[in-house]
């Protein structure tokens, strides 16, 4: 909703003229500036008690002050750009990518008033900030306790999509090769009901797994174990994986199009991606490790998790993408609802949302996904013990992407990894993404640096010489020198040497000299300009001098 002015000084005098500050404003005075981390605080706590009073929005007022009401005037961010700029920093930190529906700067006689217009959370789906909640005690920022969160969770039960019952959708609809893989899984899965599960008929069983709701056929029950025929029963939406095989050049070599029921389209899919062996030396022995390309559970979890998070209103299919002899990569529609795969992997707690719920639960019960957490987790650990890189997520508000990819991408990093397995998680996921050519953070390059992990300058990283001399290796020790260089005082040398012998040289003749002999990670940009800089150096040191011209130098030695 857009205010003008008239009615942004309503609203303020309204929120200034209120008995107390409440859970759904907050004023501060940020006379000059004001924390991110209590600006992303506020938000999740606004959006959540917004939610809880099912009111459309809150709002956080910056240039007032608590006590007393009065203006004290706000310079946070007086740059227009600089102050929209935050709505993608705050989108980066919650849940969902949700930020601030709009900010509107106001002018009063007394000075600049900032209102920060903060959504509710949505129903069902409780607003985090850098993996917390927050909500208010009156005034009080605090943890959003636990009856409140199990409150907004509960309004996901009427609006899961998969939940909802088919009109008009009998037992007869479902497939019943689908129906026998579900009992043996649920059973394997639940072994204790193994034999009173032999007394069930199928719509016992279907309530048993969770799948119908009181014998009646559920949307979850046609995406699951439907008749392919049966489809129409949710349309438009749309319950089919497509399988496309690319060459390296991303050209179409085959395709195949997975319809319902998607408990034995797994296995479908599974079946077409070739998997092929490969071979490499792992560190410390003459002999080959042969592994598949792609580990199993890897491929199931990550087509399994697009089937469980896919949002089956948005009409569109989910994707299996194999490039050969490269990577897999799946995709599916809906935003990524944990907000951080980060997180995901490094709590050990499971995961609080789904977009699904319904259907994530049936997909349990049939040892189709793991809702109790750690599959993603699995995932990376899979990657991580065969020196792979890991998987890689690009996440936005439509769609989730995840690449695995099945062989060694960088040597270095996979000796690190061999040679140092006490890192942790976190710590390979930051060298993952230095092998990625990914920036990280200062706080993560200096934690590397202090590992003797990586060096070398932003962007360009490299593994660093206490990896490097661990190893007797001399591929790997010429590699790292051709990543890290030489001294300039060595590159001043040959400079001076040169001259020494050929009495003088252009720039030219010395680009020749130096040029195969810089770092590797340097652009020719960079490499132009050391150069430069190395012969600066020189002639302000009064060892060379420029006997020609700017534009068509001739370097000699100045005799001293």
């Amino acid at each position: 909703m857009t205010f003008d002015v008239t009615q942004l000084e309503s609203i303020l005098q309204q929120l200034r003229n209120a008995p107390a500050e409440n859970e759904l404003f907050e004023f501060k005075e940020a006379k000059n500036d004001y924390a991110f981390d209590k600006i992303g605080a506020y938000f999740s706590a606004l959006s959540n008690e917004a939610n809880l009073k099912n009111c459309p929005f809150a709002w956080l007022v910056f240039g007032i002050k608590d006590k007393g009401r009065t203006i004290v005037s706000s310079s946070y961010r007086k740059n227009r750009a600089n102050l929209d700029s935050l709505k993608g920093e705050i989108a980066k930190q919650t849940i969902n990518r949700i930020t601030f529906i709009e900010i509107f700067e106001l002018q009063k006689p007394e000075g600049r008033i900032v209102m920060f217009q903060i959504p509710p959370a949505p129903r069902g789906i409780p607003v985090s900030f850098k993996g917390h909640y927050y909500g208010r005690d009156g005034e009080e920022l605090a943890p959003l306790n636990l009856s409140e969160i199990e409150r907004i969770r509960a309004q996901s039960l009427s609006l899961d999509w998969t939940a909802a019952i088919v009109p008009g959708a009998t037992f007869n609809d479902l497939d019943p090769a689908a129906i026998q893989k579900a009992r043996e899984n649920f059973f394997s899965k639940f072994p204790d009901k193994a034999e009173e599960g032999k007394t069930w008929d199928g719509s016992t069983f279907l309530n048993k797994a969770k799948i119908s709701i009181k014998g009646k056929i559920t949307r979850t029950a046609i995406i699951l174990l439907g008749r392919e025929e049966a489809e129409h029963y949710i349309s438009p939406a749309e319950a089919k994986i497509r399988w496309v095989l690319k060459d390296l050049a991303n050209n179409d070599k085959d395709y195949e199009i997975f319809p319902i029921p998607l408990l034995l389209a797994v296995d479908k899919v599974h079946a077409k991606i070739r998997n092929l062996k490969y071979r490499y030396l792992k560190e410390g022995t003459l002999f080959p490790e042969e592994v598949l390309k792609y580990e199993p559970y890897v491929i199931r979890e990550a087509l399994n998790n697009c089937i469980a998070h896919q949002d089956y209103q948005k009409s569109g299919r989910i994707n299996v993408i194999e490039i050969e002899d490269e990577e897999l990569i799946f995709s599916n529609y809906g935003s990524f609802i944990p907000g951080s795969v980060e997180k995901v992997v490094m709590d050990d707690a499971p995961e609080e949302a789904y977009r699904n719920p319904f259907l994530a639960n049936a997909m349990f019960n049939l040892k189709m996904v793991d809702t109790a957490g750690g599959g993603i987790k699995k995932m990376f650990g899979f990657q991580r013990n065969r020196f792979f890189p890991l998987p890689e997520y690009e996440l936005d508000s439509e769609k989730v992407r995840v690449s695995i990819i099945g062989k060694v991408l960088d040597l270095e990093f996979a000796r690190v990894l061999a040679r140092n397995p006490s890192l942790t998680l976190d710590e390979i996921i930051l060298l993952d993404k230095v092998q990625k050519k990914q920036s990280i953070s200062e706080e993560s390059i200096k934690h590397l640096r202090q590992l003797g992990l990586i060096e070398g300058r932003r962007p360009n990283f490299f593994i660093s010489s206490n990896v490097a001399a661990s190893t007797q290796d001399g591929q790997m020790k010429a590699q790292y020198v051709k990543h890290r260089g030489f001294d300039d005082d060595h590159y001043r040398l040959l400079i001076i040497d040169f001259l020494k012998t050929y009495g003088s040289a252009t720039r030219r003749d010395i680009d020749h000299l130096l040029l195969s002999k810089l770092p590797e990670i340097l652009t020719d940009e960079q490499k132009d300009n050391k150069i430069g800089n190395l012969l600066g150096s020189l002639r302000n040191s009064n060892r060379i001098s420029n006997a020609g011209t700017t534009n068509k130098p001739k370097y000699i030695l100045v005799d001293l």
